[in-house]
């Protein structure tokens, strides 16, 4: 009488059908990615559960027994239903999300993607909240391991072998300062390096263009440290200090406030805006349509450097 039990691993047909397609142990083994032993061992379970042979050596071969040969073609009909089953996805509709998603953004990227990203949003998925926040250099692996953050967008940024990311475009430096500046007609390098500035650090650290210059025994004449950018521009158009910011946001603010725009008189190489997020989320739908809305606000926002 064949014994039946309720707790029959599935997975032991797995090995069944490997050893019938591939007539062997050692062959199923190979296919399975198990270890010899591993699959003798699950094939005299299923004996014991189902009380036949299953196979019977010939040679170097396994052939199948009646009992076999006759439920075969279910069983593999089930397990091609189990791995289709497996890789269905679902349709993905992002107005029935009701998700929150926190972006690591600085206060530039925040003006050039969020308004767009919130028109699409409210289009898209209007019950879906974003929330924005500066991260420190330091934390990304931390707070992406963590899932406290959905995505970063940034300048370069080390992160862990688990962090994926994507460049999405690249930005210059420019000089902001008021409309009618003595400078505003011609800024040449003398007259940059010996005029008066506000720069932006909101984590008091020195920032990579005053770096720079002091490894050649260059220093700039910082009057003013503010913590964001806005700020600082609004204190530019009305002073005589001048501003060093990414041009696309020196662009979008010259319809706001009235400044000039002048190209950085020292030589720098174009920098990255990079997009890192971990790859748990990678395949997510939820995640890589969101990250999709983020990265297109960022591309269309960022005037292609010339």
């Amino acid at each position: 009488m064949e014994r039946t039990d309720s707790r029959l691993d599935l997975n032991l047909f797995r090995v069944l059908d490997a050893i019938y397609t591939y007539g062997g142990v050692s062959a199923a083994a190979r296919v399975l990615h198990l270890t010899q032993p591993a699959v003798t061992h699950a094939l005299k379970r299923l004996r014991d559960h189902l009380g036949d042979p299953l196979f019977i050596r010939q040679g170097n071969r396994l052939l199948p027994t009646e009992k076999v040969r006759t439920m075969m073609p279910a069983v593999q009909a089930h397990l091609e239903g189990l791995h289709a089953t497996a890789h269905v996805q679902p349709h993905f509709d992002p107005a029935r999300l009701e998700l929150e998603f926190t972006v690591g953004f600085r206060d530039i990227l925040e003006s050039i993607a969020l308004p767009a990203l919130l028109k699409r949003i409210e289009r898209e998925a209007p019950r879906v909240r974003v929330v924005s926040h500066r991260i420190a250099a330091g934390e990304v692996d931390r707070e992406m391991r963590a899932g406290t953050l959905s995505l970063i967008v940034d300048r370069p940024l080390r992160g862990g072998p688990q962090i994926m990311s994507r460049q999405l475009a690249e930005e210059t430096l420019v000089v902001v300062m008021r409309a009618g500046h003595p400078l505003a007609s011609s800024l040449k390098r003398s007259d940059y390096l010996a005029a008066q500035h506000v720069t932006v650090s909101p984590f008091g650290e020195i920032g990579a263009l005053d770096v720079l210059l002091g490894q050649s025994g260059t220093f700039r004449q910082i009057r003013l440290v503010c913590q964001h950018y806005f700020s600082a521009c609004q204190i530019a158009s009305g002073t005589d200090l001048l501003l060093t910011v990414p041009r696309s946001y020196a662009l979008h603010l010259s319809s706001l406030l009235p400044i000039a725009v002048l190209p950085l008189p020292i030589k720098l190489k174009a920098f990255p805006i990079v997009a890192y997020w971990h790859a748990s989320t990678h395949d997510d739908p939820a995640h890589a349509w969101f990250r999709r809305c983020v990265m297109e606000a960022i591309e269309a926002g960022i005037a292609p450097v010339r």
